[in-house]
């Protein structure tokens, strides 16, 4: 029966996969990352999707694990090509994950009080437990390795299953969230002490960085050592990393920083003045995201008063602009050296959803970035509710899409 299920959904993903419409939205995505926009680009991500599955579309119906894995990976995405039918580029074969682990940094476990919300979407209360320099002792490099035998194990079981109806490809890892400091130490002593320290205990804070920068830097050397990234892996945090930018790649065995996408990010950050966000992130960001080909930096911190700040990487292409920006100022400064990656607010498919206030938020984004010929894409993402009304996505997914092919 498995085989069957996932048989039948693979052969509907296939014929997808492989249609015109979604092979024409690379050229869309190289189009806005490589500063030559064809039109805006539309994405939604980061579904609740608890409260999507009220037709059961979404209910997994296989009893082996893994082939519950392949399940979901085509319900979900047959299930967002026909409700959401946003720039989302679907692969053209089923990814196995290389298994293993990548490295990090590890020795503190994080304390914390969690506000549930039945989606991945939730509000967390940290516990500081990082306030000495015997603490910080504690935090140590764990190297990475990757598991051969368990991977061709996974692919082989695949491929078997669906290999002739869809091609079963090994498939590496992009950077993440990339140099996340600070959203890492966010958790370990929670937003009040962390923020309280830059001003009191400034050169506790710099120790702090200085250690998880170093750690970050032999992370991605460890992984390029192991084969652990690649080059092909089209999402990097909500967006397409699809680019004619990159230094291609000539030996598959030996990806290097250059042909690939950096990344950085500082959320707890959008708190503090360009000054300090200058001193204890960008200057340890520029160092670690040195040698990649293309950087992208920000998440949902403010960023449109720090953009001189970040202009300081040589290989800055993409910046994060949040709901709480100023949109005009972002545009105005961003212009056409940088792709505008503006996040609109989740909050507009919640409770109370209205197409009027979607138009008005989307609208004042559009005329910024076209008055300043800005290269950019909406990407909604941290969404942590529809009000169970799948339909609102739906609509705002509508809306966005069509205003964006209005926008030449």
């Amino acid at each position: 029966m498995d085989r069957k299920i996932v048989r039948d959904l693979a052969a509907k993903y296939f014929r997808e996969a492989n249609s015109d419409e979604n092979r024409s939205k690379v050229a869309l995505h190289k189009g806005v990352n490589d500063l030559k926009m064809i039109r805006p680009i539309v994405l939604v991500n980061e579904l609740p999707l608890h409260e999507f599955n009220t037709e059961g579309e979404l209910t997994l119906y296989c009893e082996d694990p893994l082939m519950r894995e392949v399940e979901h990976f085509f319900r979900v995405q047959l299930y967002r090509k026909k409700h959401f039918n946003d720039d989302n580029h679907m692969y053209t074969y089923y990814p196995i994950m290389k298994q293993g682990s990548l490295a990090h940094m590890s020795g503190i476990s994080i304390e914390e009080d969690r506000i549930e919300s039945g989606g991945h979407v939730a509000a967390h209360m940290y516990k500081d437990v990082l306030s000495t320099e015997e603490e910080l002792e504690k935090i140590y490099w764990k190297p990475g390795h990757y598991d051969r035998d368990s991977t061709m194990k996974r692919y082989e079981l695949v491929a078997d299953a669906i290999g002739d109806i869809l091609p079963v490809k090994i498939q590496g890892y992009q950077m993440g969230m990339g140099l996340a400091v600070w959203d890492d130490v966010a958790q370990w002593r929670g937003a009040e002490n962390l923020l309280k320290d830059l001003a009191d205990r400034p050169e506790f804070m710099h120790q702090i960085a200085r250690k998880l920068t170093d750690g970050y830097i032999k992370t991605i050397d460890d992984g390029i050592k192991n084969g652990m990234y690649a080059v092909e892996f089209p999402d990097m945090h909500c967006t397409a990393n699809y680019t004619n930018d990159l230094k291609p790649v000539t030996d598959f065995d030996n990806i290097q920083p250059v042909n690939l996408w950096g990344r950085g990010v500082a959320q707890i950050f959008g708190f503090v003045s360009p000054q300090m966000h200058d001193e204890f992130d960008i200057q340890y960001q520029l160092e670690a995201l040195k040698p990649f080909g293309l950087v992208y930096y920000g998440c949902c911190e403010r960023l449109d008063n720090k953009i001189h700040l970040l202009e300081k990487m040589h290989n800055l292409r993409k910046i994060s602009i949040t709901p709480w920006a100023d949109i005009n100022a972002a545009a105005e400064k961003i212009g056409r050296k940088y792709v505008m990656s503006v996040k609109p607010n989740p909050a507009n498919v919640g409770a109370g959803f209205n197409e009027e206030n979607v138009r008005l938020e989307l609208k004042p984004i559009i005329e910024a970035a076209k008055r300043n010929d800005c290269s950019f894409e909406l990407v909604l993402k941290d969404i942590s509710t529809v009000d169970n009304k799948p339909q609102n996505l739906t609509k705002w997914t509508e809306i966005a899409m069509e205003m964006v092919n209005d926008y030449a």
